[in-house]
């Protein structure tokens, strides 16, 4: 078979246009030109040299013209792995956006000393390894179906567990690190994705305790660029289980056995850049194209995963029945009691913490961080804003000057534009707030606050009060002696149509760290949400919730996309768009407009390649410099777009 001459190569470029394959001639001086190594590469259009990928090689051009030669290989290692690329490309191509900005986040900045270690270290070989027997499922049940590659929508049992390290660990996490044991022991590669660090955190015990250290690689943002490139290397070298946040879901690896995600619930899980792809979204498209086991486990159950249910996409698993927090919703308990529906931690909370207290810690989650979250003028009732953004004013702590929570501007001198007053009173209870009030209730226990500016990841197992905003619960030696879930109707009135599946998801999480004989405490909110925590049965409200949906066709029954830009912009896209597509109405605001979009699944391919070619005709028309006027550097792309959107829900 002759040598192949042509190189076809993505070039690193955000320029929708040239979100495609461009051929270039191998010079015959050049050496180690192979898919998946660094190129650079001539832009003629530019007059510039860039650098890009080659994926794949070639003797005939599809190019009809002269071709331009490779100036050099950046880097002799291969580091776009053919799934990854075949990951890539489908996940943009599903949210009408580019390949290039995907490989960003699977591909970490090229680190030269680390791959000359790498090429000069030999490979490790593998430790035989005996997995041992999946916890808290029937006997055999999961690991069959890890092995014949199954899609799983997995339950897990609440409470936390001692490693024989001593460290303490959620039930899932040892869940989790078993079945990737068992998946790498068997020769192939698994991918663990979880939310956050202190999620990656107890996962990363767990599988110290089931693997040897050199069978595990971290993947996260958090770690610096020479760590996450050598992850990258030893994750296309062989069997290896990747354990990261969002983006570990593209890690390289060939023989995928298995891709797990933790609570995919999480908006964490939601990549923030375009092409805003959940990770949840990417595992489907990557286990459709490699194969493997998928599974979505969590204490509760999203709307997504429960359509994916209904559909028989994928399969159910429940635990064994086992120990289970005991939990009281006091909306169910105080009768016609007017005060204490009105307390804020009314008396049968009280006398759970109180008794708790005499042998270990007791858990407080609160809504908000802080003293006072908000703030309002003492004379007239008016909310306090910055005078620099007109954002919200609050107080970190008591005694302290007031905050804009949206620039940090301090506002030491601050006049109400209502009445001029200069007093302010506290509006809302924070998590300091609650801290210092349960200080002198308690006034000989110890008491910490955990939240977004002070976390921590676990206490001891001395009597505490611990108070923590959502999210940020610690975990604690031998579980929590009692779980308190406050301002359960401050959480519930924020306007979002996920608001019911979050703070079922934030209560449950929570309500999880509890002992196995640990007592949790609904306060303030009754009906589905409390009865749902209270019965363990997280999926029902799931499937009620969708039910609902379907009937408003709301997501995720349907999908939808946003299509933003200029308005002559965003009305040439709409009437671009295929039938079945379905427009819910344009806003426009200081010369932008928005337009929301709905669609069925099976008119998703259609939609996204539509709105695709109007991103790149526009940018490609409209872009083009006016002959003799000045170069005014880059301009923002005329159209935008982000499918599956939840923000035009929130409002």
């Amino acid at each position: 078979m002759p040598a192949a001459t042509i190189a076809r190569v993505l070039v690193d470029s955000s320029l929708p246009q040239l979100d495609r394959l461009l051929d270039y001639r191998i010079p015959a001086h050049l050496d180690g030109v192979e898919p998946g190594v660094r190129v650079s590469v001539p832009l003629r259009s530019a007059n510039r040299v860039a650098q890009g990928f080659v994926v794949e090689l070639a003797q005939q051009q599809d190019f009809p013209g002269p071709l331009s030669d490779l100036e050099a290989v950046v880097s002799p290692i291969p580091v776009l792995r053919p799934e990854v690329w075949r990951l890539a490309r489908a996940v943009a191509d599903r949210a009408a956006g580019s390949a290039n900005d995907v490989l960003r986040l699977a591909i970490p900045p090229r680190q030269v000393r680390v791959e000359k270690a790498w090429l000069a270290g030999a490979p490790q070989a593998p430790v035989p390894l005996e997995p041992a027997p999946i916890p808290g499922y029937a006997e055999g049940v999961l690991e069959g179906m890890l092995d014949a590659g199954a899609r799983v929508a997995l339950g897990v049992q609440p409470g936390v567990l001692q490693l024989p390290s001593g460290a303490w660990v959620g039930r899932w996490s040892l869940t989790l690190a078993t079945a990737a044991a068992r998946v790498w022991a068997g020769g192939r590669s698994a991918i663990l994705v979880v939310p956050d660090y202190r999620d990656q955190d107890q996962v990363a015990q767990a599988l110290a305790s089931v693997l040897p250290a050199e069978a595990v690689a971290r993947w996260d943002s958090r770690q610096p660029n020479a760590d996450r490139y050598r992850a990258l290397l030893r994750a296309g070298a062989g069997p290896l289980v990747v354990l990261g946040t969002r983006s570990a879901v593209y890690a390289p690896a060939e023989h995928l056995g298995l891709i797990a995600i933790w609570n995919d619930g999480d908006p964490l899980l939601t990549e923030p850049l375009t092409p805003y792809v959940h990770a949840r979204d990417a595992a489907l498209i990557r286990q459709e194209q490699q194969g493997g086991a998928l599974v979505f486990a969590a204490h509760t159950r999203t709307t997504e995963v429960e359509r994916l249910v209904e559909v028989g996409y994928l399969q159910f698993l429940r635990p064994l029945k086992g120990p289970r927090p005991r939990v009281l919703p006091t909306a169910n308990t105080i009768g016609d009691d007017a005060l204490a529906s009105q307390a804020r931690i009314p008396s049968i909370a009280w006398r759970a913490a109180t008794e708790a207290l005499a042998t270990g810690p007791v858990l407080v989650q609160v809504a908000r961080p802080g003293f006072a979250p908000g703030l309002r003028c003492a004379d007239c009732g008016h909310a306090a804003r910055c005078r620099r953004c007109g954002g919200p004013l609050r107080q970190r702590r008591q005694g302290a000057s007031p905050s804009c929570t949206w620039c940090g501007a301090i506002e030491g001198a601050w006049r109400c534009t209502n009445c001029s007053g200069a007093k302010l009173r506290p509006a809302g209870i924070g998590a300091q707030r609650t801290a210092d009030e349960l200080g002198r209730a308690f006034p000989r226990t110890r008491v910490i606050v955990s939240d977004g500016e002070r976390p921590l990841t676990e206490v001891d197992e001395r009597p505490a009060l611990v108070i923590a905003t959502r999210g940020a619960e610690p975990l604690a030696a031998g579980g929590y002696r009692a779980v308190l879930l406050l301002d359960g109707e401050r959480m519930v009135a924020r306007e979002s149509l996920r608001v019911g599946e979050d703070v079922l998801r934030w209560w449950s999480d929570a309500a999880a760290l509890a002992a196995d004989d640990g007592t949790v405490v609904v306060v303030g909110v009754g009906g589905a949400l409390a009865n749902a925590v209270a019965s363990w049965s997280q999926a029902d409200y799931a499937r009620s919730e969708l039910a609902d949906r379907r009937g408003l066709r709301f997501p995720p029954s349907v999908r939808t996309a946003t299509l933003q830009g200029a308005p002559d912009a965003v009305d040439e896209a709409l009437k671009r768009l295929p039938d079945g597509t379905e427009q819910l109405g344009v806003t426009q605001s200081e010369g932008r407009a928005r337009a929301i979009i709905r669609f069925d699944y099976a008119h998703g391919t259609a939609v996204a390649e539509a709105v695709r070619s109007e991103i790149i005709r526009q940018a490609t028309t409209r872009r083009k410099p006016v002959p003799g006027a000045p170069r005014r550097g880059r301009q923002p792309l005329p159209l935008r777009a982000r499918f599956d959107d939840p923000e035009p829900f929130d409002e």
